[in-house]
């Protein structure tokens, strides 16, 4: 009624036809009844795969508790506004994204991280929804409407990812289009003309045969195996808190030979914290970090923000004058009556003041007060745990070579790559040059190059890679949005594992294709040469499906 004719219930339904014309009805029997087998064990797998999917739905907030003055409300979360409170009890999902403002507890992070370990959450720190809070009560103030909340985004990447297909799934439908036709002319052909042409043949020979042409020519388990596979890919990565947007990404992943990394928050925890005080010329270090946690306290540089936060003493800035910030240099100021300044090595120069030492290897604040160099602060942002693992991982894969361009300053950019074991790194970069050395690499290697990014200046680059890959706990809605994989974790360890699946899931479905393929064009040749029964079609043709099917499940895991 839809148009589609020939298709392998049509193969199945001349075949059962045919066997009842010619009074082979146990033959017909076992035709129907066997592809019924078959179609009950796809079912199955297929149901299996969508409830990998599923699981990770139903992670979706049914509700959240509105805080209203003095009392809790139970409403929809999808109208709970920005800046409102809501209240969490013990064993509840966060329904929306927001910042913890009271209470601490242990969090079962795995619907969007994939990790099976809580993790302890306490005041200041966001929360995402889709988490489920385990042990203690928590409010939280909301930041993002449900719409653009985490679980929204991963609702909406894991329904879309199924309208993407991939080359070989697109290829095997339109194989199957005409080649089911075909396969109904070829054996139209060996039941009739045979007869005609050789002495001695008989209808019901020759019809038997392209009965068991017909039926061993069923491309059902080809045709549903590897869709399925696909699927199951897409399923697996999900369990590991992977999201591929679509089966076309899972053959990108497989063909990866550079993965280029960004550095701040990718490759590092993107939080600047203070790694070292040297005090020069006779001040101590408390009275090093007082004088610059006095004048860095009215700047939001985050390097300043960063030496503000380390000193535990509140900061009494009230005799903090004339401030006053130099664009790329530093700030400089007066507290009480002193001059002091607070910057880069390039402030000193520009003052004209001495000292001893100018690269410290490290993101520094030099001071000076009163014309008088008295120190140096050192500021880093600290390597992710996994991240030299992450390099390892990529290496034992085969991926030829890894990169990391990034904003920060060369000493810094060189440190991070050494300590890592990256092939090459490209510092002091603005956002298009990363685009131009992204397409440069694209030109110069035959696979496949991905990007791993996480902050809105990183959106460019995401979407020229061939594949863009973005971290979704931290990274921007932007990175997020333009990306074709989603690392749900903030784990660089997980490109290895994205990898690992695109891999797996390639090597399923050509296993699926030549295995099909070989055993069928076996049997139609001893079909057409009167060496296979009808039974024997049909086990082979039930037996290609299960075993390509079950092969198929194994992407899952």
């Amino acid at each position: 009624m839809k148009g589609r004719i020939f298709d392998e219930n049509f193969l199945m339904t001349v075949a059962t036809l045919a066997a009842i014309a010619i009074d082979k009805l146990p033959e017909a029997v076992a035709v129907m009844l066997f592809y019924q087998i078959g179609e009950t064990f796809q079912e199955y797998s297929v149901k299996r795969s969508r409830n990998s999917i599923k699981s990770l739905l139903e992670v979706r907030p049914d509700y959240a508790n509105l805080k209203i003055d003095d009392s809790l409300e139970k409403v929809s979360p999808e109208i709970v506004e920005v800046g409102s409170e809501i209240v969490v009890k013990p064993g509840e999902k966060i329904p929306l994204d927001g910042e913890i403002v009271s209470g601490n507890s242990q969090v079962d992070t795995s619907a969007l991280t994939g990790e099976s370990i809580p993790k302890f959450f306490t005041v200041g720190q966001t929360i995402l929804a889709g988490m489920v809070n385990q042990t203690g009560l928590l409010t939280i103030r909301v930041t993002k409407p449900f719409s653009e909340s985490s679980i929204a985004r991963i609702l909406e990447l894991v329904e879309t990812a199924k309208t993407k297909k991939s080359k070989t799934e697109r290829f095997m439908t339109t194989f199957a289009k005409y080649y089911t036709p075909v396969v109904v002319f070829i054996s139209l052909t060996i039941a009739l003309l045979p007869p005609l042409f050789i002495s001695g043949a008989t209808h019901a020979d020759w019809i038997n045969r392209a009965l068991i042409v017909l039926v061993v020519s069923c491309p059902c388990g080809l045709v549903i195996s590897i869709p399925l596979g696909y699927f199951g890919g897409v399923g697996g990565a999900a369990k590991r808190g992977i999201l591929v947007k679509g089966s076309t990404f899972l053959d990108d992943l497989a063909a990866i030979k550079t993965v280029v990394f960004d550095k701040t928050g990718t490759l590092t925890e993107g939080k600047l914290q203070v790694t070292d005080i040297v005090t020069k010329n006779g001040l101590t270090k408390p009275e090093l970090m007082e004088v610059a946690a006095k004048v860095e306290s009215l700047s939001n540089h985050p390097i300043a923000q960063a030496v503000s936060k380390y000193n535990s003493n509140k900061i009494d800035n009230s005799d903090v004058s004339e401030y006053q910030e130099i664009a790329g240099c530093g700030i400089k100021a007066k507290v009480g009556n002193k001059t002091v300044i607070a910057g880069g090595d390039r402030l000193l120069h520009l003052e004209d003041i001495q000292h001893d030492i100018c690269d410290v290897g490290d993101t520094a604040v030099h001071l000076a007060v009163d014309s008088k160099y008295v120190g140096y602060i050192t500021i880093s942002d600290q390597i992710k745990l996994d991240a030299a693992q992450a390099i390892k991982s990529l290496k034992n894969l085969g991926v030829e070579k890894t990169v990391m361009l990034t904003g920060d300053n060369q000493t810094v950019a060189q440190r991070v790559a050494k300590n890592l074991g990256l092939d090459d790194y490209q510092a002091e970069l603005l956002p298009e040059d990363k685009v131009t050395t992204i397409e440069k690499l694209l030109h110069q290697n035959n696979g496949k190059v991905a990007f791993v990014g996480d902050g809105i200046n990183d959106a460019p680059v995401i979407t020229r890679a061939d594949v863009g890959m973005a971290m979704g706990s931290m990274g921007s809605d932007a990175a997020i949005e333009t990306a074709d994989v989603v690392i749900m974790t903030d784990a660089p360890s997980k490109v290895a594992e994205a990898i690992k699946v695109g891999r797996k899931t390639r090597r399923i479905v050509w296993q699926n294709i030549g295995f099909a393929l070989g055993v069928k064009s076996l049997f139609i040749l001893l079909g057409i040469f009167g060496l296979a029964n009808i039974w024997e079609a049909v086990f082979a043709d039930v037996g290609v499906a299960l075993i390509a099917i079950f092969n198929s499940s194994r992407a899952l895991t």
